[in-house]
């Protein structure tokens, strides 16, 4: 009796042991077709589907796996839709409006020679103002969009970023020779860097641009370039009014302005600009200020980002 109880119990291990071993197999299997299935949800590559339709676990979340599949891939396609009527969009808008404000200051300018009183001197004036506006922010925000839906490209390669602050600096320098306003760089001249030469000058230029506006006659602008373990550092400070705390991250938002500068110019679109190319680069952008105390805004580029 003893002895077939023992045979019992044997056998009944071995089943246990089997049963363990196939469910190990199985869900084994079960995760490898998961993986597999979710890969090709990703990348968008097909996967076989021939156990889809059987009545076991992974046939009805092969399934469901399947269905999630068409909605992603949809999805993707109605964006990329989307994305090129935007690029479309954006270059019949760029086309079209390039030759009405080119006509309209050929008009202004041909205005110019004619004989007017004063007040229609000052009305030509101000209309010439307006139509500067309206140039700079269609050429801004002509600008955003391309980099937003990626009409423009960032393309990094390694290059003199003592060139980059050069050219961007020599595009304020008479706005601050006008302002009485001292700039110093202090950047080694062979500093090599991986970065897009053209966008870091715009995101210098916005950021110096912003710093000669709120910078009183006879202030200092620095422009610092270091490089660091990670990162290569641009600090750019100002002895301007300041930024309020609170606001510090307003600024980076599309079309802020402070309220009580509304009678400078600009629309607030550079530091927005300045901050998505940073990002776009791999990099990223901060301030540090006090009103009052000027503020510095300080660019980091990764050093080993390809």
């Amino acid at each position: 009796m003893m002895y077939i109880i023992m045979i019992i119990l044997f056998a009944a291990v071995l089943v246990l042991l089997w049963k363990n071993y196939r469910i190990k197999k199985e869900a084994k299997l079960f995760a490898e077709k998961v993986e597999d299935a979710l890969d090709a949800i990703v990348t968008g590559k097909e996967w076989n589907m021939e156990e889809e339709l059987e009545d076991s676990l992974w046939g009805r979340t092969g399934t469901q796996l399947a269905k999630a599949g068409n909605v992603f891939r949809k999805k993707e396609e109605d964006g990329f839709r989307e994305k090129e009527r935007v690029k479309g969009l954006i270059s019949d808008i760029s086309h079209q409006t390039r030759t009405p404000i080119a006509n309209i200051k050929l008009y202004l300018e041909l205005l110019e020679d004619e004989e007017f009183s004063q007040n229609g001197q000052e009305f030509l004036g101000k209309i010439k103002g307006q139509m500067e506006k309206i140039e700079f922010l269609m050429q801004n925000m002509i600008k955003m969009s391309r980099l937003e839906t990626g009409i423009l490209q960032i393309h990094k390669e390694d290059q003199n970023l003592y060139e980059t602050i050069r050219h961007a600096v020599a595009d304020v320098v008479p706005e601050a020779a006008l302002k009485g306003i001292n700039l110093y760089v202090n950047c080694e001249e062979n500093m090599m860097i991986r970065h897009d030469s053209k966008w870091t000058e715009e995101v210098i230029y916005n950021i110096l641009d912003n710093a000669l506006k709120y910078t009183e006659s006879g202030g200092k602008i620095r422009i610092q370039a270091e490089r660091q373990e990670l990162f290569f550092k641009i600090s750019i400070s100002d002895t301007g009014k300041g930024i309020a705390p609170e606001r510090q991250a307003e600024i980076f938002t599309r079309f802020y302005r402070e309220p009580e500068v509304h009678d400078k110019p600009g629309v607030g679109i550079g530091l927005y600009l300045a901050r998505t190319i940073m990002e776009l680069q791999k990099g990223y952008i901060e301030v540090q200020s006090e009103i009052g105390k000027g503020a510095c805004f300080r660019l980091y580029f990764p050093v080993n980002e390809p």
